[in-house]
């Protein structure tokens, strides 16, 4: 399947994969990515070049938890950027439509694990649940 992204969702996730990536390797002191999330957002970077192909429910599965990391992650800058300036500061805006690319293809994300579980569970004969991530 392929997961359709535009020129602002890319740079959207792109931006805040790079952000995280730099926080979990030591810098500016900022609150450091669990070692599992660090790893699947430094797998997903390089994919986000373009539209993402994702062959398995495997792969969407990892592809799903990297992005819900990072729209975790953009939310909790989002929430202290503005607790720590206000609403309209110019870096609150830029996270807050971070926030909403990125989230927007979480949701696609969603719907595209519900599609290839049903594919899943028709083929297999069993719940998608039954196979490993």
């Amino acid at each position: 399947m392929i997961l359709h992204c535009n020129f602002e969702e890319l740079r959207a996730l792109a931006s805040a994969s790079e952000m995280i990536v730099a926080d979990g390797h030591g810098q500016d002191g900022a609150v450091a990515a669990p070692p599992e999330s660090l790893v699947m957002v430094e797998q997903l970077l390089p994919r986000l070049t373009g539209d993402v192909s994702i062959e398995t429910l495997q792969d969407q599965r990892r592809v799903h938890k990297a992005v819900h990391f990072i729209v975790g992650d953009l939310h909790r800058r989002l929430d202290q950027r503005i607790i720590d300036t206000h609403p309209a500061d110019e870096d609150a805006v830029s996270l807050y439509f971070d926030y909403g690319h990125s989230r927007s293809v979480l949701h696609r994300l969603d719907l595209m694990g519900a599609e290839m579980e049903a594919i899943v569970e028709l083929i297999g004969g069993s719940a998608a649940s039954a196979f490993p991530d």
